[in-house]
């Protein structure tokens, strides 16, 4: 009879929040693999790898309900052993350890090689771009760099992720290279801030410098920009993205807010004027480009003047993609000192008010696609239909195209040109041709 001794371990990866700690959970498991580790994704194993998201309080929320379900499976005999890492543990390890001492251990964002050693495995330094991608196979994130110099007063990524620090080119390279090897047509730039990258390494940014490089690996068809600061943006990659196919004519920009008196005290460092300016800008250079940006409602202080300073914005630019967020008060954060005085129905008003707007202008912006031809790649099949997107549309947060599966037979990670030929607020309905 076989004891528990000798059952083979099987290392169960879960991750929650951002696509940042997408890349840390498949940056462990590449080195747990290394490792000759059996591990796996969000499936069944008897040690738990819980990776948790701090941001706000909704995140920190199902963090907390997901590491609860787990040490209950623990008690049940179900798991084994479970383990913390990532944003949450970071910022609350003491209370947590107090709060919840049945996990095992609870590891920082910065502390991978302790947690592979409880996990009895050792960290190897030479695996560079060696990752277990999670993601479907045609795309996968990029990670340029860790952490954050900016003082925004609502975020608490700094506190979590730290200084930023930007990856060498010549890594980056190396790692869009297997990647590309792997099956991986689409990277998606992803850092807190793109905008600064470079500045720590070579004392300038070198965003462009670094799309110019990836441009030239085999294999990859498209380079996306996922937040990018807009004060300091480096205007030269507007430049890259006009010159080179393979950058999409994309941007996800987060600009939180317009009101000048808002943009003040979350010390963006930026006002009304010049992002707007800004924005013309980028359109002037690349006018098929689609921006996606991230407002916040509610922020302390927000007056009813100050919201409708920013619908009315909203309402003049008809941003392409557009997400809204109800402000939440972290601690430790500068705006922790100010009093949180937009009462919780009035936020999710406003919240719901600017979504509304947004879900017709997008309507109207998908009416105008109706007849035209775009190069799309397929997602995934759900359903009747294959699900793709255009170069335009990011995946998870963006709009898709469905094309009737029953009609016609696509691969999945294959590009394909389609018709669009019917279109809602969110979705597009295409034929290939």
């Amino acid at each position: 009879m076989r004891t528990k001794s000798l059952k083979k371990n099987k290392i169960n990866v879960v991750t929650l929040g951002c696509s940042k700690n997408v890349y840390d959970s498949e940056v462990l498991m590449g080195q747990l693999k290394a490792n000759n580790k059996e591990v796996v994704h969000e499936e069944e194993g008897n040690i738990v790898v819980i990776n948790t998201c701090g941001f706000i309080a909704n995140a920190k929320e199902e963090s907390v309900n997901t590491i609860l379900e787990y040490v209950q499976k623990k008690d049940e005999g179900v798991v084994d052993k479970v383990f913390v890492t990532g944003c949450l543990s970071e910022r609350y390890k003491p209370d947590l350890e107090e709060e919840i001492p049945d996990v095992d251990q609870y590891f920082g964002t910065t502390e991978l090689p302790g947690l592979l050693k409880a996990l009895g495995a050792d960290y190897k330094h030479e695996l560079i771009g060696e990752r277990c991608t999670t993601t479907p196979k045609n795309y996968a994130y990029l990670k340029i760099a860790e952490g954050c110099d900016r003082p925004c007063s609502f975020c608490a990524i700094p506190l979590m992720r730290g200084k930023h620090k930007s990856t060498p080119i010549e890594e980056l390279v190396v790692e869009a290279e297997k990647l590309a090897t792997d099956g991986v047509k689409e990277l998606i730039l992803i850092a807190q801030d793109l905008t600064y990258y470079g500045l720590d390494l070579y004392k300038e940014r070198k965003l462009a410098d670094l799309l110019k490089k990836l441009v030239k690996v085999e294999g990859i068809e498209w380079i996306r920009l996922h937040y990018a600061f807009p004060t300091g943006f480096p205007m030269d990659v507007l430049e890259v993205m006009k010159e080179e196919d393979k950058v999409c004519n994309y941007i996800d920009i987060p600009l939180q807010h317009i009101a000048d008196p808002i943009l003040k005290s979350m010390r963006r460092g930026t006002t009304k004027a010049k992002t707007t300016k800004l924005l013309e800008e980028f359109r002037g250079a690349v006018p098929e480009m689609a921006i996606r940006t991230t407002l916040i409602v509610g922020y302390p202080g927000e007056t009813q003047e100050d919201f409708e300073t920013l619908r009315d914005w909203v309402k003049e630019m008809r941003f392409e993609r557009l997400g809204c967020f109800t402000y939440s008060h972290e601690e430790n954060t500068h705006a922790y000192n100010l009093e949180d005085d937009v009462p919780e129905e009035i936020k999710m008003q406003r919240a719901n008010e600017i979504m509304e707007i947004q879900s017709q202008i997008s309507w109207e912006l998908n009416q105008q696609k109706i007849g035209q031809t775009f190069k799309i790649v397929i997602d995934r099949k759900e359903g009747n239909y294959f699900v793709g997107r255009t170069e335009f549309d990011s995946p998870d947060v963006d709009n898709e195209v469905l094309i009737d599966a029953s009609n016609f037979y696509l691969k999945t990670g294959e590009y394909t040109t389609v018709k669009i030929i019917e279109a809602e607020d969110f979705d597009l309905y295409g034929e290939p041709i």
